[in-house]
């Protein structure tokens, strides 16, 4: 699959220059469909194809693998999760703003949460080999940096009203990602009990 130029412009500059890339992604137009479409989605599928391909052909050693359809169900599942956890935190987080003496839409709200979490998505690629699958650790805390660089631009958030913000926030998308982990976990479990393939 082939990455598009602006695509990959954009994952090298809010990766290599967030500071310069944030007022950039705040002054574009945008809909929640480009977003989730021409970004959110090519992104988030790095993880689960890689742990798709490294739980069901690399495995976890002493020839621990998972099946190719119940793993090919939990790729699938990880990454309509992703999107809608995505969602679901751009309108919380937008919703929150108030509290926070800060103001913006759900479009600004889903840039900051898309573009802050493309550390994660791009350090998916560990998931080929999963032993090192846990580094993924390394990119969430870039990835709560640049939520807390994009936070003043997009949400217009005073500087007092940052960290509380972030970390409100932070606990929302954690929780967010738990329950539909939780949810992924149930639905692959069937899965995997129903086929040995």
């Amino acid at each position: 699959m082939a990455v598009s130029p602006q695509l990959a412009t954009r994952v090298t500059n809010i990766l290599k220059q967030p500071a310069q890339e944030w007022p950039v992604i705040a002054a574009e137009p945008a809909d929640m469909a480009s977003l989730m479409s021409g970004y959110a989605a090519p992104l988030a599928a790095i993880p689960a194809v890689c742990s798709w391909i490294g739980m069901s052909f690399v495995g976890f050693g002493f020839g621990i693998r998972r099946g190719l359809i119940s793993g090919l169900v939990a790729a699938i599942l990880s990454w309509v999760f992703a999107l809608v956890g995505a969602y679901i935190g751009a309108i919380v987080i937008e919703k929150l703003a108030p509290t926070f003496k800060s103001s913006g839409n759900t479009v600004q709200a889903l840039k900051l949460v898309v573009f802050a979490s493309t550390p994660v998505w791009v350090a998916g690629v560990l998931n080929l080999i999963p032993v090192l699958s846990p580094l993924v650790i390394i990119a969430a805390l870039y990835a709560i940096y640049l939520f807390y660089l994009g936070v003043p631009v997009l949400m217009k958030t005073p500087n007092d009203q940052v960290i509380p913000y972030m970390v409100v926030s932070a606990i929302v998308m954690f929780v967010i990602s738990l329950c539909l982990g939780f949810f992924a976990a149930a639905i692959t479990g069937a899965a995997m009990y129903g086929s040995r393939f």
